[in-house]
């Protein structure tokens, strides 16, 4: 069957598509190349345009000869090529002539008409730097010619009625809908039922029916998997194993809480469309002795381990006894790091990277609900496809990924620090902490207190009852009847706007907006977490197991959930208070606090150099005092608590792109005061603004920007002519490389405290990270020794060029360990 693919051997794609677009309009075809890439501008002519796709906030446009010779400043679209060939292009590694940038190629390529003439009347040029580049780099420009050039007469066969469009092929498009449940799409499309069926390992074995589908899936490959259900099998394969580089495994468990749920077997894969799946008996003591039949492979560090979201099947396999030797690859992991922007469930995954679909657990188990069943209850046989699959996809993905990551210099990020971690985070996330519920009660009926209190001083301010929780009765109390403001904003919806923006700039004019905020904050404080914690203790250890999440923020933070430990608020009274309920293991332990001083602000310094931040911070001077007394001119002896609190403020609202009206909201004065502080900031610290300006410029070049060890962000909508969008993007820009370098000292920090826990055979447990903090239970009796080596493991995680600063207490709970 005709497959649609064109391809010739030892040619370019570049030079296939110049060759179709050539002959297409010879042909009598309008063409449209569609690519943003700017090479083909050189293909455009009679019949020939370039179809450039939009940007965000930008429309698509398209490119004909005029266009093109208005943009290159060329006489003919064929110059393209000489343009490029004098000013290069580092994308397609165009060496180009150094010292040559756009506007002189234009130039050259305008007065003399090709690289060659240039070449040519170079001698003749003015004696400057330019002749003698061109005189000395005549064979890179050459080369460069032939480099940018698009070839046109590539032998290749193609037949233009192969491509006429027919209609769609709807029973591929049925097996298509059917993998991406469009089932409503199918039907109003009049759809034949698509085969949802998979077939059995034995028939697999026989010839595949010709694919015609959009993704393949198990019953259009032939496969090989294997259902183990013997002890004797599962030591066979653990032989096996013993001689192989890499192998995929993945487990099947009867839910998805890794704390509670039980181990239904366990499928590997070492070769492709290979794979067994153990079901292990149910009996966890028999089951444990199957997998210890594993144990010598899964020990063996020459073997790398792959799985996809390794930290769950870590935790179900310590659960059985099995221990996972690095090295690792998470399938999950490594594609966030080359497409962070993109889903990273194994389906998806599957779809882009091996145009694929596997089978879906739904399939097996039937969708969300109360019918809802699990796989132990699915004969053995179905979930071997389903997990012998699993396994199977997790190895083909992983060659797929290594060399992305490769090409992206993503492998030492890969390697050195989101692998090594992935044990750690198990290891703390199994362990917990240790909550008093008895705190937390006591806590939940002094908070009901102070709602009922201040429930009646709103009511007595408004003058009526109402109630407090409905934005639409509040915003008729505070602009109907106290009129509180002469023109109040409303939202989409048509009522009044009272969010905590809006309250916080009625705060200074009317005592019942405070009083609304404090409700706010106390009645959050109670449902979020006093009264939410309690039922997240596991009832088998006292504890609270919290999820670390490696995959979710973009800049390479760490996450929370499940419970969110890191969102406790810490400002107020109440918020603080929480944390008090968090406590160490036993009496015989202490909860010790490391938390990194300012270490944002010292990666900013880093980065920008700027020479009086980084003498502040060589003098350990503090830092917000050292940027007050710049800003306010004062010497460090005058400043005041104020002074600092503004330029603490400024210190971290430049991190994160504050304007001058952010900055006057936050610090209760006027636009043009804040933006007199932000202006004497930038000229007392002229490096901060540079640095600023040389990321967002990058960030437009490249479309992305990086971390210290490579961690890409890309921002497609640095480019926008919207901007408000622009200039979200920008922020991110500045924000992203710091903030990200901070997620990597913090990871690296971890990755060396648990080595030297581990290397010094302590008992000392990591707990928590929370933003710059990291928590440990500590027997008394260590100490004093983990306190003497705590911060020097953390101040030389990573060297960035500034010193890092280490502030460490110790307590009897969570907030006494703050000091």
């Amino acid at each position: 069957a005709f497959d649609g693919l064109i391809s010739a051997t030892n040619v370019q794609a570049d030079d296939i598509l110049g060759t179709l677009a050539k002959r297409g309009a010879a042909a009598g075809f309008e063409v449209y190349i569609m690519t943003p890439d700017k090479d083909f501008a050189q293909l455009v002519g009679p019949h020939c345009s370039l179809y450039k796709p939009a940007k965000p906030g930008q429309p698509a446009e398209v490119w004909d000869e005029a266009r093109v010779k208005q943009e290159w400043g060329v006489d003919r679209p064929l110059q393209v090529i000489d343009v490029l060939a004098l000013q290069g292009d580092a994308s397609d590694n165009i060496p180009g002539v150094a010292g040559v940038g756009p506007k002189t190629a234009k130039k050259l390529v305008h007065e003399h008409g090709s690289v060659e003439a240039v070449l040519a009347a170079a001698p003749t040029l003015p004696p400057n730097k330019l002749r003698e580049n061109l005189l000395a780099q005549k064979d890179n420009a050459l080369l460069s010619k032939e480099l940018a050039t698009i070839h046109q007469e590539v032998p290749v066969a193609f037949h233009w009625e192969n491509y006429r469009y027919t209609g769609p092929d709807k029973p591929a498009l049925a097996q298509l809908f059917h993998a991406l449940a469009f089932r409503t799409l199918a039907q109003r499309l009049d759809l034949p039922p698509a085969d949802a069926g998979h077939a059995t390992a034995d028939d697999a074995m026989a010839e595949a029916p010709p694919h015609t589908a959009a993704f393949a899936t198990l019953a259009t490959t032939p496969h090989h998997y294997h259902l183990i259900d013997t002890l004797e099998g599962c030591e066979q394969l653990g032989k096996t194993l013993l001689q192989q580089e890499k192998f995929a495994f993945d487990t099947e468990t009867t839910g998805l809480d890794v704390h509670q749920c039980h181990l239904l077997g366990l499928s590997i894969a070492y070769a492709p469309h290979t794979a067994y799946y153990i079901a292990l008996p149910r009996r966890k003591e028999e089951a444990q002795t199957w997998l210890q039949a594993l144990q010598p492979a899964f020990a063996q560090q020459k073997t790398c381990k792959i799985a996809h979201n390794l930290k769950f099947d870590l935790h179900l396999l310590q659960r059985y006894g099995l221990a996972v030797a690095a090295p690792h690859f998470d399938t999950l992991l490594a594609h966030h790091l080359v497409s962070p922007d993109a889903p990273h469930n194994l389906t998806a995954l599957a779809n882009a990277l091996l145009h694929y679909a596997p089978i879906e657990l739904t399939e097996l188990i039937g969708e969300k609900g109360k019918d809802q069943s699990s796989l132990d209850r699915v004969p053995v046989a179905q979930v071997a496809d389903y997990a012998c699959e699993d396994a199977d996809l997790a190895l083909q993905l992983a060659a797929k990924l290594a060399p992305q990551l490769k090409a992206q210099g993503l492998e030492n990020l890969f390697h050195t620090v989101e692998m090594p971690l992935v044990p750690i985070l198990t290891a703390m996330e199994a362990a917990g902490i240790k909550v008093c519920p008895h705190q937390l009660q006591a806590m939940s009926k002094t908070f009901t207190k102070s709602l009922r209190q201040l429930s009646t001083d709103i009511h007595q301010a408004a003058g009526m009852d109402f109630n407090i929780d409905s934005p639409k009765q509040l915003g008729e109390v505070l602009f109907d009847h106290l009129k509180l403001l002469e023109k109040p904003k409303k939202t989409k919806s048509g009522q009044y706007a009272t969010g905590e923006q809006v309250m916080t700039q009625l705060a200074s004019t009317h005592p019942i907006a405070q009083q609304v905020l404090d409700y706010r904050g106390i009645r959050k404080l109670k449902n979020t977490y006093v009264d939410a914690l309690p039922a997240l203790i596991s009832r088998h250890d006292g504890r609270i197991h919290t999820s670390y999440n490696q995959a979710v923020v973009t800049t390479g933070r760490l996450s929370s959930s499940n419970p969110n430990l890191q969102n406790i608020p810490i400002r107020t009274a109440q918020g603080r208070a929480i944390r008090g309920a968090f406590v160490p293991s036993d009496e015989d332990h202490v909860l010790l606090s490391a938390d990194y001083s300012q270490v944002e602000l010292r990666v900013m310094a880093a980065f920008a150099q700027d020479k009086s931040m980084l003498k502040a911070f060589a003098a350990n001077q503090d830092i917000h005092t050292a940027t007050a007394s710049e800003v306010f001119q004062v010497p460090l002896s005058a400043v005041t608590p104020e002074m600092r609190r503004k330029a603490k403020m400024v210190n971290f609202g430049i991190i994160y792109g504050i304007s001058p009206y952010g900055l006057g909201q936050r610090l209760g004065i006027p636009r043009g005061e804040a933006a007199e502080i932000i202006n004497t900031y930038f000229e007392k610290f002229p490096g901060i603004k540079a640095y600023m300006d040389r990321l967002i410029v990058e960030a437009q070049e490249q479309g992305y920007i990086t971390t210290f060890l490579g961690r890409r962000r890309y921002l497609p909508d640095i480019h926008s002519r919207n901007a408000t969008v622009r200039g979200f993007a920008e922020r991110n820009a500045i924000n992203t490389p710091i903030q990200g370098t901070a997620a990597e000292v913090m990871k690296l920090a971890m990755i060396r405290v648990a080595h030297w826990l581990h290397e010094q055979q302590l008992q000392t447990q990591m707990l928590l990270q929370v933003h710059d903090e990291l928590l440990l239970d500590v027997p008394k009796s260590e100490l004093a020794r983990v306190q003497q080596h705590l911060p020097e493991l953390m101040e030389q995680a990573l060297a960035i060029g500034v010193p890092l600063r280490v502030d460490m207490a110790s307590g009897a709970n969570w907030e006494a360990a703050h000091g």
